[in-house]
Order: C-alpha cells, then sequence, then structure tokens
C-alpha cells in the first residue's frame, strides 16, 4: 500500500501544524509593535482562528480565538483597534472556528475508527507471511495498487500441512477493493487444501472449481485468476511447482539467477483443472538457494521511457546470497519504485522462500 501521511489519516497532526498558528500570531504582533501606528496589521489575526480549528480541538481553538478578540479588542495593548461591528464579525468568526475545530475531530475519530475496522479486516484476509514456516524461510511483499487498501487483485500464503510446506502466489482478475472478495475466497481454499490434498495439483483444481463456483449464475463474470503453488515436502531436499498461468519463478543460486519454466495450465476459474490437470516439476534445492515468486505487477512496470522492469536481470545485482530472503524482498522494491518513479500502477506481489 503506498502510505500516507498520519495527519491525513486522522492522526494527530504533526509538530509543525500545531505551532504554525501560534507562530502567526507572535510574527503579526511584533510586526504591529515595530511598523508606524498608521499601519494597521491586527486585522490579519482574524483569519488565524480558522486556521487553528485545523490544528487543535474546540476547547485549544477556543482558547487561540479568545486570545485573538483581546489583543484586538484591547487597544491598549497596540496591536488592534477593533470596536463595534468589526469586533463582533471577528467573534462570529471565532465561534464558527470553534464549531468547525469540533466538527474535524468527531470527523478524525470516526475516519481513524473506519480505517481501524478496515485495516482489521484486509489483514484477515491477507496477514503478512511469518519470517519461518516449517524449515522454509519466507518473506513477503505487498503493495495495492488502489491508494489506502491493503489488499487488491494480488495474493499469497505459505502455510504448513501434513504433506510438507505450501506455498500460493496469485493475481485475480482486476484490482483493488471490488477483487477483494476473490482473493479471499482463494485464499481459504487454499488453506483448506494445505491440509486435505495430498498432491500440488489437487489444491490447483480446488481453486479452480472455488472461481467456477463462485462465478456461476453471474452473466459475463470472466472471474479467472493466474497462480503458482509451490511445495516443499519433508525431508526430500526440492520444491514442486505447479503453474496455472502465473508468470514463471526465479531460482537464485548464488550469483546466478535462472528462470523456473514450468509447463503452464490453464489459469483458475475456466473449469479445466481437472479436465487437464496441470503438470508437477520437481526442482532440486540446494543450500542457499532462493525462490523469487512474483506477479506480473513486477515485470510489466514501466518506466518513463516504456520500458519493462528487467527483474531477472538487476536481482544478482541486488541480492547477496547471505542475506535474509527479507533483505531481498526490500531491495526489489526500492528497484522498482526507483526504475519507475515513485511505483508501478498496479497491484505487486514479491514472495521470496528459501531452505536453511
Amino acid at each position: 500500500m503506498r502510505d500516507e501521511p498520519g495527519w491525513l489519516r486522522g492522526a494527530p497532526p504533526p509538530r509543525w501544524a500545531r505551532l504554525a498558528p501560534v507562530v502567526a500570531l507572535v510574527v503579526l504582533v511584533l510586526a504591529q509593535q515595530a511598523i508606524p501606528g498608521t499601519m494597521e496589521l491586527g486585522y490579519f489575526l482574524a483569519a488565524l482562528p480558522a486556521v487553528a480549528a485545523f490544528s487543535y480541538g474546540a476547547t485549544g481553538t477556543a482558547v487561540f480565538a479568545g486570545v485573538v478578540l483581546l489583543l484586538l479588542g484591547v487597544r491598549e495593548l497596540g496591536v488592534g483597534r477593533a470596536q463595534g461591528t468589526d469586533l463582533a464579525t471577528v467573534a462570529v468568526v471565532c465561534v464558527l472556528s470553534v464549531v468547525i475545530a469540533w466538527v474535524r475531530r468527531r470527523r478524525d475519530a470516526q475516519l481513524v475508527s473506519v480505517r481501524t475496522v478496515a485495516e482489521a479486516a484486509q489483514l484477515a484476509v491477507l496477514p503478512p507471511v511469518p519470517e519461518q514456516v516449517g524449515p522454509v524461510r519466507c518473506s513477503g511483499l505487498y503493495r495495492a495498487a488502489q491508494r489506502g487498501t491493503l489488499v487488491g487483485g494480488d495474493l499469497f500464503d505459505v502455510r504448513a500441512g501434513p504433506y510438507g510446506v505450501r506455498a500460493v502466489v496469485g493475481d485475480v482478475q482486476g484490482h483493488g477493493l471490488a477483487a477483494v472478495g476473490t482473493v479471499a475466497s482463494l485464499l481459504g481454499s487454499f488453506r483448506e487444501g494445505v491440509l486435505d490434498d495430498a498432491e500440488l495439483g489437487a489444491v490447483a483444481a480446488r481453486l479452480d472449481r472455488r472461481l467456477v463456483e463462485d462465478s456461476a449464475g453471474v452473466e459475463h463474470a470472466e472471474l479467472f485468476a493466474t497462480a503458482l503453488l509451490l511445495e516443499f515436502p519433508p525431508g526430500l531436499g526440492l520444491v514442486r511447482i505447479v503453474s496455472c498461468g502465473h508468470p514463471p519463478a526465479l531460482l537464485l543460486r548464488g550469483p546466478k539467477v535462472e528462470e523456473i519454466k514450468a509447463e503452464p495450465a490453464a489459469p483458475l476459474g475456466l473449469g479445466l483443472a481437472e479436465v487437464a490437470p496441470p503438470a508437477v516439476l520437481d526442482v532440486a534445492m540446494r543450500a542457499g538457494d532462493r525462490l523469487l515468486v512474483h506477479t506480473d505487477g513486477v515485470t510489466e512496470a514501466r518506466d518513463a521511457s516504456g520500458v519493462f522492469y528487467p527483474l531477472s536481470d538487476r536481482v544478482p545485482e541486488l541480492s547477496d546470497p547471505a542475506d535474509p530472503p527479507a533483505a531481498l524482498v526490500a531491495a526489489v522494491w526500492q528497484d522498482l519504485v526507483d526504475f519507475t518513479d515513485g511505483g508501478p500502477p498496479d497491484d505487486v506481489a514479491v514472495l521470496v522462500l528459501s531452505l536453511p
């Protein structure tokens, strides 16, 4: 998710924002004292309570507004000479500023509550990947294309079960909040398959049936997803891979990078997994080997000139074989942000897996 500053999400404003009205007040007062009496700057103070309303609560704004009224109404202070209707006008501005501050604080509290609930719900769908699952070390990164969301149309998960450690990386048609329901449905089916299905191909068939059932009865649903399924059987020193129309994983062995070109099957959701079961590829894993699995949001990202991001060419420069998976994930994301000058416009998922 592209992060927003906390004060834009309902959190307390930063220190500079809280000090700005006071600094402006002091500057105007000192300026009025320094210039000839024929020039009056005091009326500029009338605008400051409205500014304070965006920095303080109702009580703080009321105190600030009272100070402004005092400076403008008491001639002996030498700041302002407001009287009659002029002072009444400033008083009305002050009262309105207090009301604005109260409404803003209430809205901010509601916004924080709503965002907290939304983030908790999204994290329940796609929780962070632990540093290690069984014997497999792992690290994942997810960035949703839709601003302000934690989950979009990509997914990944790593789970241990009776048949070993299994992982999935997928890309659902569409992105943003509209795809979250499909992501949740696929992840739920995957977690069941980890426990119940002895074969990795059967897990793929389960996910395919799930999407077929979800789109049943919906005209022109066109609900499908690409996915890469991986399995680390206990004690065999290998990884099994099933590709359902997904970009190939990268095997990082020392300084070398190799695409693992598993025979691709049809994407999930087309109802073909049981008719034409996907092929399972066994790949030997050595100590120190790492697998980098990603969605097409990475390799289809472009720079300003329209060049696609060359992941397999850049990974050797970003990665030290001795680094943990989290370091590689962070390096890939930072390089992708630099390459695209701010980050790709599509959902991005990156998962790195390794055996100790």
